[in-house]
């Protein structure tokens, strides 16, 4: 996240202070605050030139010389397409403000593909009985991968898309991943753990959520090591007005033998040594925050569970193709084959 102090200036400073601080910032926007710290303009290196151009001096009041007109985005109150449009015009640096109109945080926009309106929960609660002995000493999350822990990887790639409130659900050696990532603050994140007593399933733990501010909460295993795409992810999930969008791994079955297809006892067709393609859970899901209600409290209760009830009520769930890598780190040979695959995966 963006030091915000050092991108602002009180509206009463002069186009002096205004020259002081861009230098500070290297060129890049300052946002100026009238004494309620509402945002009421920016400046730029081009502002204050323009200005001195027309005769003012630099002893002037900033106000003089301040653009009025900015792109900013409301709280949890805007849609990636505004994200899209404001990127298009080359804008870096964007305030995001409150209802009062105050300075909430600045995102820069050179560093971040989108900004995502979710939230996260990350299930890293689980014991990793396949990967012992590693696992005996450290949770399956916190394996190195390279040279970060695996959430570690999903954390960042996370904070790529623009979000910056997770849960995370921990139970097995939770204080390793608690002392390690903290509260977020040192990624610009904003970090919440969530204790699960009892094995809660894949979705379970989010009962244990106070709230959740965003309209839908993104899902997905901490175990996971991937590169999906969440921007497009997230438009598939919104353009579709789905209720659920569920990730998926192609799988492939090759059969070594001629397939006969029949029609009681009549072979209607056959096929020599056919593949089939199938759609495996991927781990990774976004739901309507507004069905969160269906998840049963203290109860376990998997994503899988909350599909089932919305497919048999012909609610709206979605397949979602990764077709970048992914890697369900769940057995000594996956945790190998992830120390080499690391080394050629772009992130």
């Amino acid at each position: 996240m963006i030091n915000s102090a050092i991108h602002t200036l009180p509206d009463n400073a002069s186009i002096k202070d205004g020259l002081e601080q861009l230098n500070t910032v290297n060129g890049e926007a300052v946002f100026v605050l009238d004494a309620n710290e509402k945002v009421i303009g920016t400046i730029t290196d081009g502002d204050i030139r323009r200005g001195l151009i027309n005769g003012k001096t630099i002893n002037d009041s900033i106000r003089e010389v301040m653009h009025t007109e900015f792109r900013h985005i409301k709280l949890e109150n805007y849609r990636i397409s505004a994200i899209d449009k404001i990127k298009q015009q080359l804008i870096g640096m964007l305030p995001v403000i409150d209802e009062a109109g105050k300075l909430v945080k600045l995102l820069d926009l050179k560093k971040l593909r989108t900004v995502l309106p979710v939230e996260v929960l990350l299930m890293a609660g689980g014991r990793g009985e396949r990967l012992k002995p590693l696992t005996d000493d450290i949770p399956k999350p916190m394996l190195q991968v390279g040279t970060k822990p695996i959430i570690e990887h999903n954390i960042d790639r996370l904070a790529l898309y623009g979000i910056e409130k997770l849960h995370v659900s921990v139970k097995y050696k939770a204080e390793q991943i608690m002392d390690y990532f903290k509260d977020g603050s040192e990624k610009g994140l904003n970090i919440k753990y969530i204790r699960e007593e009892e094995p809660l399933g894949t979705l379970g733990a989010i009962r244990l959520i106070d709230e959740i501010a965003t309209p839908a909460i993104l899902v997905m295993n901490s175990d996971l090591l991937t590169n999906i795409d969440f921007e497009d992810f997230y438009r598939l999930f919104e353009e579709s007005e789905a209720d659920m969008i569920v990730a998926s791994t192609p799988y492939r079955v090759d059969i070594p033998y001629g397939v006969l297809e029949t029609n009681g006892n009549q072979i209607t067709s056959l096929k020599e040594k056919p593949s089939y393609v199938y759609f495996s859970n991927a781990g990774i899901y976004l739901i309507r925050t507004s069905l969160l209600d269906r998840v049963p409290k203290g109860k376990f209760y998997n994503a899988t569970d909350l599909m089932d009830e919305l497919i048999a009520e012909g609610k709206k769930v979605i397949n979602y193709p990764i077709v970048h890598y992914w890697l369900d780190i769940g057995k000594p040979e996956d945790f190998k084959k992830a120390q080499e695959d690391i080394k050629h995966i772009r992130f």
